[in-house]
C-alpha cells in the first residue's frame, strides 16, 4: 500500500483545512485590495486563494456552484483562470459537439 503524502496526511486534519480555507480568503482579500495597483496581483492572488477556499470548503464549493448557475459566463471564466481540469474538458467536449453539429 503506497504512503500518503504529508500534504495529504495533513489536510486530513479539520484544523489545517480550516487554517487553508482562511488562508484564501487572506489571499482573495489581498488581490481586491492590490488589483487597482499596476500589474498581475489580482489575476495571480485571487484565484489562487479561491482555488484554496474551494478545496477546502464544502461551503464554498456550494456557494462557487450556486454563482455559477446564476452566471455561466462569468464561471467559465473563472474556471479558466483556475485552469481547472474539468473547465478544459467541457470546452473540448464542446468544441467536438460543435464540429459535429457543423458536419
Amino acid at each position: 500500500m503506497a504512503k500518503r503524502s504529508l500534504y495529504h496526511r495533513l489536510r486530513a486534519n479539520a484544523q489545517v483545512r480550516f487554517g487553508l480555507f482562511l488562508l484564501g480568503l487572506l489571499l482573495m482579500l489581498t488581490g481586491i485590495v492590490i488589483g487597482p495597483l499596476p500589474g498581475p496581483g489580482f489575476v495571480i492572488l485571487f484565484p489562487l486563494g479561491l482555488m484554496l477556499c474551494l478545496q477546502n470548503s464544502a461551503w464554498a464549493k456550494r456557494r462557487y456552484v450556486a454563482f455559477k448557475r446564476r452566471h455561466p459566463r462569468y464561471g467559465a471564466w473563472t474556471d479558466r483562470v483556475m485552469r481547472r481540469m474539468s473547465a478544459a474538458r467541457r470546452r473540448a467536449r464542446q468544441r467536438i459537439e460543435s464540429a459535429l453539429d457543423d458536419d
